[in-house]
């Protein structure tokens, strides 16, 4: 690819390109942060979701191959390079540099045989700090503002992706950046506390997700 793609979608400072990040990433200028969570290898795209109901039936997203693999070693230097700083969900998976701060979420899932926290690696220069955010099923922490809607087997909920924003001390006009967006929690999050935001998405199905997502008022959590 010899220049940027058309937008998939624009407006209010969000940008999202459907495509592969590794065609679309040469082409974009340094960013005040990269926040993203690749996959991590470990096929939770490729049906896992749908046999781990306990008490609630699992959703069914499918059956795909992109989380069959972590993305290469040489793929996640240029994601890093791309920001100033960077936090990169999974970073567990991979060999990745020595860091003070890793963030922890703690699920408090209950009685399944999910991972009880996910770890982000990050190069920022304070302590490891965690979040208690309960995601799984009727279980779901959602402060009486209705349940977000789950659309993607690897979605991480708005809150979480909020809270890593503001350890990373993003304000406006700050631009965060996420190569593997999927259903476009970073930019909605990134959109919450008017930042402006890139996502990459190389599934065009979750490219019109993420679009309907931004399309929605700032206030509440989407449907």
């Amino acid at each position: 690819m010899d220049k940027l793609p058309t937008p998939y979608y624009q407006s209010d400072g969000i940008t999202i390109y459907c495509g592969d990040c590794r065609d679309v990433l040469p082409h974009l200028p340094c960013v005040d942060l990269v926040l993203t969570d690749p996959p991590y290898g470990i096929g939770e795209a490729d049906g896992k979701n749908k046999s781990r109901s306990c008490i609630a039936v699992s959703r069914d997203y499918g059956n795909n191959t992109w989380d069959n693999k972590p993305i290469s070693a040489d793929l996640m230097k240029v994601v890093i390079a791309t920001g100033h700083k960077a936090i990169v969900f999974g970073g567990n998976y991979y060999n990745m540099p020595s860091s003070s701060c890793w963030l922890v979420w703690d699920k408090d899932n209950g009685d399944n045989d999910f991972a009880d926290c996910e770890l982000a690696w990050t190069n920022l220069s304070c302590a490891v700090r965690r979040i208690r955010h309960r995601w799984q099923g009727m279980l779901q922490e959602h402060g009486g503002r209705g349940k977000e809607v789950r659309q993607h087997p690897t979605q991480k909920p708005v809150p979480v992706m909020l809270w890593a924003l503001q350890i990373a001390r993003m304000a406006p006009p700050a631009t965060v950046l996420d190569p593997f967006m999927g259903s476009g929690t970073t930019l909605v999050a990134a959109k919450r506390l008017g930042l402006r935001a890139i996502g990459i998405e190389i599934e065009e199905k979750y490219c019109e997700i993420a679009k309907r997502r931004l399309a929605q008022k700032v206030l509440g959590f989407d449907a």
